[in-house]
C-alpha cells in the first residue's frame, strides 16, 4: 500500500535521514516524502542531502524554507556566508547549478485535496484562507522559477510591511509573504507579524504575540496544516481526522530527533538523532 510520510527540518542531516528512511521501510517506487523545508544548513551533510532529494525526482517535494532561501541568495552573492553555515560545498560543487534549479523549483506551499493536507515551512497571517495562501505562494514561486529571480534577495532584508493587504505591491508584497511562508512564528490579533517574537511580552493583550496558529479568527483554523521551522514546540500527536496545524521540526540539526507523519493513516514515527550541530541563532533575511 503506498504511504506519505511528512517529515520535519532536515538541515543538512544526511545520515539521520537514511536512518528514518530505513524505519519507514521507505520506497521510493511506490511511496511519496513531503520534507517541512530546510533541507540544508546546520548539519553537516547538505549537499548530500541535495543529491538525495533531487534523485528521488517524483517520489519527494520539499517546501522552500528560510535556509534554503538563504542558500539560493548567497549564491547569487546576496549574503555573506558566515562560519556557521555548512553550504559551502553545495556552492563549491560541480553539480551546484543543477542542484539550485531544482531546488528554487520547489514550492513554497504543497496541498493535496485527496489527502486532505496542507504543507507550509513557517506560518499563514491570520488574514489568508487556503485560497489566499494558494495564490500568495504561486507569485513567489514564479519569480523563484523564473530568470532574473536574484533580484528578489536584496529586496527581502529590513522590516515591514507587518500586517497583510490585499492592495500590498512589488517588493513590500513579496517580502510580506517571504516572511510568513518561510519565517513567521508570531503574530497578534490584529494579524500583525512578529517575526522576532519581542512583542509576546507586551502588556496590552490584543497587541500581545501568540503563536500565528493560536490567533482565534484565523481564516486557515480549519485547515490542516504540517510545517516545521519551530524546534521549541511540543509535537503532540492530534486525534486523526481532526483540522487544526501539525509542527513536525524536532530539532535534529540540535541533537533532537526527527519526526515523521504518515499521512493516510496518521501513524507517527520519531527517532533520536545522532548528528548534532554547532549551537546556532535565528537566522533571518
Amino acid at each position: 500500500m503506498p504511504s506519505t510520510y511528512a517529515i520535519g527540518d532536515v538541515q543538512g542531516c544526511f545520515d539521520d535521514l537514511l536512518r528514518l528512511l530505513e524505519k519507514l521501510d521507505f520506497d521510493p517506487d511506490i511511496d511519496r516524502i513531503w520534507f517541512t523545508g530546510d533541507l540544508v544548513n546546520r548539519g553537516p551533510n547538505s549537499l548530500e542531502i541535495l543529491r538525495f532529494v533531487r534523485g528521488l525526482g517524483n517520489a519527494a517535494i520539499s517546501v522552500l524554507g528560510n535556509h534554503d532561501l538563504y542558500l539560493l541568495a548567497a549564491a547569487a552573492g546576496t549574503f555573506k556566508i558566515r562560519k556557521k553555515d555548512t553550504i559551502t560545498e553545495i556552492l563549491d560543487a560541480p553539480d551546484c547549478e543543477e542542484l539550485l534549479f531544482w531546488l528554487r523549483h520547489q514550492p513554497v506551499l504543497q496541498h493535496s485535496e485527496m489527502l486532505d493536507f496542507t504543507m507550509i515551512h513557517a506560518g499563514l497571517p491570520p488574514q489568508w484562507d487556503l485560497d489566499t495562501a494558494r495564490q500568495c505562494a504561486r507569485e513567489l514561486e514564479t519569480i523563484l522559477q523564473n530568470s532574473g529571480y536574484e533580484d528578489l534577495f536584496p529586496h527581502l532584508a529590513g522590516d515591514g510591511p507587518l500586517r497583510w493587504r490585499e492592495d500590498l505591491e512589488d517588493w513590500e508584497r513579496l517580502r510580506f509573504i517571504t516572511d510568513c511562508f518561510t519565517q513567521l512564528r508570531w503574530c497578534d490579533y490584529s494579524g500583525r507579524i512578529d517575526l522576532s517574537g519581542k512583542r509576546r511580552t507586551a502588556s496590552a493583550k490584543k497587541k500581545r504575540s501568540r503563536p500565528w496558529f493560536e490567533i482565534p479568527h484565523r481564516a486557515s483554523k480549519q485547515m490542516r496544516i504540517l510545517f516545521g521551522h519551530w524546534a521549541k514546540l511540543a509535537v503532540t500527536k492530534p486525534a486523526k481526522g481532526t483540522t487544526g496545524v501539525i509542527p513536525l521540526d524536532t530539532g535534529c540539526a540540535n541533537g533532537g530527533r526527527f519526526t515523521a507523519l504518515r499521512l493516510e493513516d496518521w501513524c507517527y514515527f520519531s527517532m533520536k538523532c545522532k548528528n548534532k550541530a554547532v549551537p546556532w541563532k535565528s537566522l533571518s533575511m
